[in-house]
């Protein structure tokens, strides 16, 4: 019996790959198992090599793992893709229709199992799927009935019989793999999970619950790979606490309906990713001189241009931090696991109505799109922060001509908002420079009075966030010191084990705060170590560019912009090159 092992799909996009992994993974979350699992997908929609990687384990997991144990192969494509993962002993489960062939290295064996076939003798060949999907649970040792649940939310809808005859598919293709197989496969059986229950979530769908959570009731968009999955289920939810979802035109649209619905007092936010980001550049800066909230969730991927849209990347940073013209206050806040994206989606969303200026929360395609198990969240923990906004009471009348002093000058340049329609509320709002009312002025002592104001909400903000670096830090005087940001938080906490099994002392630091940078808890951690690295997925070391210009420490960058997220193997050897 064994404690984890990893697990992998692949055929062609369009003939249910996602969903042979979804219902495969659902069911184990349902016994009790920890799961991480993500995907390789093409940038169409049907056709093209994808694969759905899922590590199963009966502890926590935080990455996906460095070999594989079993690959379910529906074409020879994935087969000649993905074999070099297999570790010794591994299994090859594929569909004996299209002949299929491994290496003569002997390093997996192969069981060639009739998917097509026992489905089309059940009815149709798109039950493919479920065939492999009870191989697959006849290796682990898993009940095929514990599917069962899982089949009937999925297929209910169409009938009792169409529920029947998918679980027959699992059934004989558990029966057949079994037939073939026999007692060869023992040391692939799972010990028993704790049976305990737990979410099973996308970071995209950990945001959309956030912001639902943080009191969102409006969100703009135009779909782009990875975000969409934010808008898709906020399409589906937020009618329940009325709230609603536009899709607009394009992304400039989408920007400046939400920066217009936060005008009005509404939460709302949009989501986007690189390409997206760059129309928004312009509202970015509109949120910022108007001082009106603006959430927006940047999914990094591939770029420049169209790039790699399916693919990992974290190529965005600058741009988040640079990306608009003039000078305004910005927060960009960096979840790492999906329980904070949850969180600091919620977060995000106080911050922008405290600090009213645009808040970016930054996630890659990995943490976005890769599918996790996550421990029940703490909804005590969350809190409505909306700032030094009117609820309503009246002001008293201005004199003549004279508007509410909106953009007053105070101690923190935060000033307080009003909602249209407050009684004496009155004031001007545009995208120039403008006096304490709103009213147009290019006067020079007003200029630099007004950029001031604005610049110096932010100055202590670092104070306030919760954990701007979260920290994993057991000595005072450390070999190494690894920085990373989003996704690679999991991979680079299961490759420092390895380091430490080898005798060095290795502290780690992950950048929860991009923007303003937390400098001070950063250097705590960099004055520990005699050498430092930063982990990020993009060809120019943008973080340790970032880094540099904040602390003037110089680090040394390990980087891979390939397309893939980092293996904790690659962490590991790259880190012993540095020491």
């Amino acid at each position: 019996m064994i404690e984890q092992l990893s697990w992998k799909v692949g055929g062609q996009q369009g003939e249910g790959i996602e969903s042979t992994g979804e219902i495969f993974s659902v069911a184990l979350n349902r016994l009790g198992y920890y799961l991480y699992g993500y995907r390789h997908f093409s940038s169409r929609i049907k056709g093209g090599h994808t694969n759905n990687k899922i590590r199963v384990s009966t502890s926590q997991i935080n990455s996906i793992s460095d070999d594989l144990d079993i690959l379910v192969a529906f074409d020879q494509e994935t087969i000649d893709v993905n074999y070099s993962e297999l570790r010794n002993g591994g299994i090859v489960i594929a569909d004996s229709k299209f002949n299929p062939v491994v290496p003569e290295n002997g390093k997996a064996v192969l069981y060639d199992v009739p998917f097509t076939e026992i489905a089309n003798e059940l009815g149709t060949s798109l039950m493919k799927n479920m065939v492999a999907v009870g191989a697959s649970s006849a290796i682990l040792g898993i009940s095929t009935e514990n599917y069962q649940e899982v089949v009937e939310e999925i297929f209910s809808k169409k009938g009792e019989a169409v529920v029947e005859k998918n679980m027959n598919a699992v059934r004989e293709g558990a029966a057949q793999f079994q037939k073939q197989a026999g007692g060869n496969v023992e040391n692939f059986r799972l010990n028993k999970a704790d049976g305990n229950k737990r979410m099973f979530m996308i970071g995209n769908d950990a945001i959309g619950l956030g912001a639902i959570a943080g009191g969102s009731r409006f969100m703009a968009a135009y779909p782009i790979t990875p975000a969409s999955e934010i808008m898709e289920y906020l399409i589906k939810k937020f009618p329940d606490f009325g709230g609603t979802v536009i899709q607009t035109e394009d992304e400039i649209a989408a920007a400046n309906m939400a920066i217009g619905a936060n005008y009005g007092g509404v939460r709302s936010f949009t989501a986007s990713a690189g390409p997206g980001l760059s129309l928004m550049t312009e509202a970015i800066g509109l949120s910022g001189m108007t001082e009106t909230p603006l959430v927006i969730v940047d999914t990094q991927r591939g770029g420049p241009s169209t790039g790699l849209p399916t693919k990992q990347e974290q190529s965005d940073m600058m741009a988040m931090l640079y990306g608009t013209h003039g000078e305004i206050p910005k927060i960009v806040i960096a979840p790492s696991t999906v329980q904070e994206a949850f969180y600091d989606t919620i977060q995000a969303f106080n911050l922008a109505d405290e600090y009213q200026c645009p808040v970016i929360l930054m996630t890659d395609l990995a943490l976005s799109l890769g599918k996790q198990t996550v421990e029940p969240l703490d909804y005590n923990k969350i809190k409505i922060e909306r700032g030094r906004l009117n609820s309503g009471e009246e002001f008293e009348e201005q004199a003549p001509g004279d508007y509410f002093k909106r953009y007053a000058d105070t101690a923190d340049g935060i000033s307080e908002r009003v909602l249209p329609g407050t009684k004496n509320g009155i004031f001007h709002v545009t995208g120039v420079e403008h006096d304490e009312m709103g009213k147009p002025s290019e006067n020079p002592e007003n200029r630099v009075t007004q950029m001031d104001k604005r610049l110096k909400k932010t100055k202590n903000l670092s104070l306030r966030f919760e954990e701007p670096v979260h920290v994993e830090a057991n000595h005072d005087e450390a070999d190494l010191l690894i920085i990373g940001i989003n996704s690679t938080r999991g991979t680079i906490k299961e490759a420092m084990p390895r380091l430490e099994k080898e005798g060095f002392k290795v502290n780690h630091a992950h950048i929860r705060l991009l923007h303003p940078f937390p400098e001070k808890e950063l250097l705590e951690q960099l004055n520990k170590a005699k050498k430092a690295v930063v982990i990020e997925n993009n060809a120019t070391g943008q973080l340790g560019q970032i880094i540099r210009l904040n602390t003037g420490v110089k680090v040394e960058n390990i980087l891979k912009y390939d397309g893939n997220p980092f293996l904790p193997s690659e962490i590991h050897s790259k880190c012993r090159e540095v020491l």
